[in-house]
């Protein structure tokens, strides 16, 4: 073993939180770089003897040399064996299946979820526990202290260990086992779906589109789809994991998954089509000229679980980030279940799922997911939808609009606005704070704003607090906008606007979300003063 020597590697310019620490791959490359970011996680954990390393990534640029470098850490700190996704691919929903069901230490998981690859593109890592989940901020924060004062590093000078071959390697007494990245994760969906009525469905000349981008899940959306399903060979698109993403942006919306929109869209269009994102967590679902919001989607799923197989018992309650629409707070009330609201972050929806309180959860963000694993999952997701379109032999149009008339619809959209200067998207929202006492009672046309507040969330289940999680405008009515920057990006900084409006009255259902929410999109451009502020005339992105 060499223990290296280094100046400290200051991290304190981006503190890294549940989705890990992301940058430019050039960050990454520069020396030492990676490696001390690695020994502080190693340096935050009491590693036990004989403890297994869950390893792999979304086959983005610099992936592979990242892994063989942590495989040789993990031998100098101890660990005795780890298990690496063949070629070095584990999406981060198959990482955490691997996590939990071989009982793993926990897992090194190298993505930038649903940014840009490539040799300019960015680059990520973070590390998820033996539950499956993102590290809890408790590890995190310990990290982020080892990283601003770390002086060396552990690691063995040894060859490459070969990647593409399953079998075991032993190094220095480490053991290397390269594991089929797709199998293990295939057999929990075979376990939760019922694949023999998603083949029929397939069979019966129902025609679908999947679009993996170019990432991580084109190889699980080939055994699963094509090999184990019966679907054809056209229903798959842009399954080839490349180091940059084909040139595109693995984020699943209608912006960035535009050639699978436009097929959908089209003529001849198939009866569904759906994506995934960089790291395979995120999933966007389509029908015929149709598309399904993340939140209308997870209270679809919520309101029809019971008729799929591994959920025919019932569903213990669910859970939202609080962004997300309150469309499965409905659906919750009529299945008498608890419903939670949460800050954005997976993190919050582990605790829940480990406490037996949630079994279903989902954020706005295109993120969906269940108590199978720890971490949202954009292929169960698109079986989740297969399997109901399987059973109610319904257009999924059909199904969303019918969800409509019994439960009313939260007519809900999302605008981006990326990569603003950081000063002014803070200012919009120091803004927007310092001002709550006066929106407060202000009207505008028909809305009137009944209340402003800071989201603070209190865990039900280890009693921390997250204060300050986004800003939320409440009018009389029910209708709401919500102001958050987000923290995903690499350079400059992003401000979503979320704008929710309840519609009972099934005669405007048919309204396109931006010309029912038209209103409301004015009065959030007003009380932020976005445009005098950023220059912006308009979205980067509308979901």
């Amino acid at each position: 073993m060499n223990t290296k020597v280094v100046s400290s590697q200051a991290f304190n310019d981006q503190k890294p939180g549940t989705s890990g620490l992301r940058k430019k791959v050039t960050d990454f490359q520069k020396p030492h770089y990676l490696e001390n970011f690695v020994q502080s996680i190693f340096d935050s954990l009491n590693i036990p003897k004989n403890a297994t390393l869950t390893l792999g990534g979304d086959g983005r640029y610099y992936n592979r040399e990242a892994i063989q470098i942590i495989i040789k850490m993990a031998a100098a700190n101890g660990f005795k064996r780890v298990l690496v996704g063949q070629a070095g691919i584990l999406s981060t929903p198959a990482a955490s299946c691997i996590i939990r069901k071989y009982k793993t230490f926990g897992g090194i998981i190298l993505s930038a979820s649903h940014n840009p690859g490539g040799i300019d593109g960015d680059f990520g890592i973070k590390y998820n526990t033996e539950n499956g989940g993102p590290a809890p901020e408790k590890i995190t924060e310990a990290i982020f202290e080892k990283s601003k004062n770390i002086q060396s590093y552990n690691i063995i000078e040894a060859p490459d260990v070969a990647l593409d071959v399953i079998g075991e390697t032993d190094l220095f007494g480490m053991k290397v086992q390269v594991i089929d990245a797709v199998a293990d994760y295939a057999e929990l969906m075979e376990s939760l779906f019922d694949f023999n009525a998603i083949k029929d469905l397939l069979a019966s000349g129902f025609r679908m589109k999947f679009d993996a981008m170019h990432a991580v899940t084109g190889p699980y959306a080939q055994e699963i789809f094509i090999n184990q399903l019966g679907a054809p060979p056209d229903s798959i698109m842009n399954c080839v994991p490349l180091p940059d993403f084909g040139g595109g942006h693995p984020d699943p919306n209608l912006t960035y998954a535009d050639e699978l929109v436009d097929i959908l869209y089209g003529e001849n269009a198939p009866d569904f089509g759906a994506a995934s994102d960089g790291d395979g967590d995120r999933n966007m679902i389509l029908g015929k000229g149709f598309f399904v919001t993340p939140s209308d989607s997870l209270a679809l799923i919520a309101a029809n679980a019971k008729m799929v197989k591994g959920y025919t018992k019932g569903i213990a309650g669910v859970a939202r980030s609080m962004p997300t629409s309150g469309a499965v707070d409905m659906v919750a009330k009529s299945l008498d279940i608890p419903c939670f609201e949460t800050p954005t972050g997976w993190k919050f929806f582990g605790n829940l799922m480990d406490a037996d309180q949630v079994t279903l959860c989902g954020e706005e963000s295109f993120g969906t997911g269940s108590s199978h694993v720890r971490e949202k999952d954009g292929l169960w997701a698109v079986l989740f939808w297969l399997n109901i379109l399987a059973i109610k032999r319904q257009s999924v149009e059909q199904i969303v609009k019918r969800h409509w008339l019994q439960f009313g619809r939260n007519v809900y959209s999302r605008h981006d606005y990326e990569d603003l200067s950081l000063d002014a998207a803070k200012g919009i929202i120091d803004h927007l704070r310092n001002h709550f006492t006066s929106l407060s009672g202000q009207s505008f046309g028909r809305y009137t704003i009944k209340s402003c507040d800071d989201f603070s969330y209190t865990d039900p289940i280890d009693g921390s607090i997250s204060a300050q999680q986004g800003l939320r405008i409440l009018f009389n009515d029910g209708s709401r906008i919500v102001f958050r920057l987000s923290g995903t990006g690499t350079s400059g900084a992003t401000l979503r606007i979320y704008l929710e409006a309840f519609e009972p009255d099934s005669n405007k259902h048919h309204l396109d979300a931006q010309v029912a929410l038209a209103e409301m999109i004015q009065i959030a451009l007003q009380i932020s003063e976005l445009k005098q502020r950023t220059g912006r005339d308009k979205p980067t992105v509308i979901t």
